[in-house]
């Protein structure tokens, strides 16, 4: 889950009529649904299902798909927000996590899901990195649905990177995270190069001498350009990694010192990570909710954690800054305030920003392209 999920308490504005919305948005009032005719019970209503608010469908919803929760999600959209399904796949989940934008190449990178039956990968078979041309993408931006007119090429890295899972740019090229495959494929840092012929170097395989659990997200904090990462279950919760071997927790390493510190623990399920653009402030997901091939528990965190970065790099005075209610790219304001969606209809684990108002979400067996006001946060070490 990059965070790579994006989820606010609406405050109706009457000062802010329909006819000032972008014409792809629409305002959803929460005092609609506060008081529900009927609540169903879990086994019937849960983290799995999206929720339609009453009076609205999957058709209204989908037809206007950013969906305005608080006024401040229209600077964000600006006045002609887009989403276009750019690829998709009947059942292989081809479109899953490590979205990362190349400058170099003015191409966006992703990887298939490890594990899922759909996709034959995991134990036997790697998943897959690809990668997309962005100038292709830009020119069929104007359609609702481009599927098949981009071309979506395999990356072929050498030696290749083991169910790669979450990626960013470094140093001119980019690192991937390994969950890694059966008891000998251990889970590593990968630095691969963007061009052919894409080959890549191994840059952490272990903590003093032990296995990583399942390595899955990934970040350059954007000051002290240490790279920080997740290890999380999901190897072993899908049945490609052997029982845990040491805690889960966030890692912090220096590749010029190659000091490996852990940075964060006490997670059920640690998985995407980030930064504030100015680097105070650390966000991290729990997943716990997602147990892989054991299903859900609802009972279990689906939270994101802030904390703060003190000069030193280090992480301290965690705090809990939302609660996804569903596996969709939600937006939240610096102080935790759900202010929109940007509604797809299915669960998406990844996204990024591919550029200044240009964004690529990956959404399992589709791949989508929104336009946006709002710039990202492109970090891209030097060191």
């Amino acid at each position: 889950m990059a965070l790579a999920t994006l989820s606010t308490c609406f405050l109706l504005l009457a000062s802010v009529s329909s006819a000032k919305l972008p014409a792809q948005a629409q305002f959803i009032d929460q005092r609609v649904f506060n008081v529900l005719n009927t609540t169903l019970p879990p086994s019937q209503f849960n983290a799995t299902n999206v929720f339609i608010p009453p009076g609205s469908t999957e058709d209204s919803l989908t037809k206007q798909p950013f969906h305005v929760y608080d006024k401040e999600f229209l600077k964000i959209l600006g006045n002609n927000p887009t989403l276009t399904r750019i690829a998709r796949s009947a059942k292989n989940p081809l479109y899953h996590e490590a979205v990362v934008w190349s400058n170099r190449t003015n191409e966006v990178f992703f990887a298939q899901n490890a594990g899922p039956p759909a996709a034959g990968t995991g134990l036997n078979k790697s998943a897959i990195i690809e990668k997309i041309s962005l100038a292709q993408v830009a020119a069929v931006s104007n359609r609702t649905d481009a599927s098949g007119l981009v071309d979506v090429i395999t990356v072929n890295a050498t030696p290749p990177v083991l169910n790669a899972n979450g990626a960013t740019n470094f140093r001119g090229q980019i690192v991937y995270t390994s969950e890694g495959q059966g008891d000998h494929g251990a889970p590593a840092l990968y630095l691969m190069n963007p061009e052919e012929p894409y080959n890549t170097t191994v840059l952490l395989n272990n903590f003093f001498g032990r296995q990583f659990n399942s390595l899955n997200d990934i970040v350059v904090h954007p000051q002290n350009k240490d790279i920080y990462f997740t290890d999380s279950l999901y190897g072993y919760l899908q049945d490609f990694r052997p029982a845990p071997g040491i805690q889960l927790q966030v890692y912090r390493f220096n590749p010029d010192t190659g000091a490996v510190t852990v940075a964060a623990d006490g997670f059920t399920l640690p998985n995407g990570f980030t930064f504030s653009p100015d680097g105070k402030h650390a966000y991290a997901t729990d997943t716990g909710i997602n147990q892989g091939f054991w299903g859900y528990n609802f009972s279990r965190p689906a939270s994101i954690y802030r904390y703060d970065v003190a000069d030193d790099g280090t992480l301290e005075n965690r705090k809990t800054f939302a609660f996804v209610n569903s596996g969709v790219p939600d937006v939240w304001n610096p102080h935790g305030k759900l202010i929109g969606k940007i509604y797809l209809g299915t669960t998406s684990a990844n996204f990024n920003f591919v550029g200044n108002g240009k964004m690529v979400i990956c959404a399992e067996t589709s791949l989508y392209y929104a336009t946006l006001a709002a710039g990202g946060n492109y970090v891209e070490s030097e060191m």
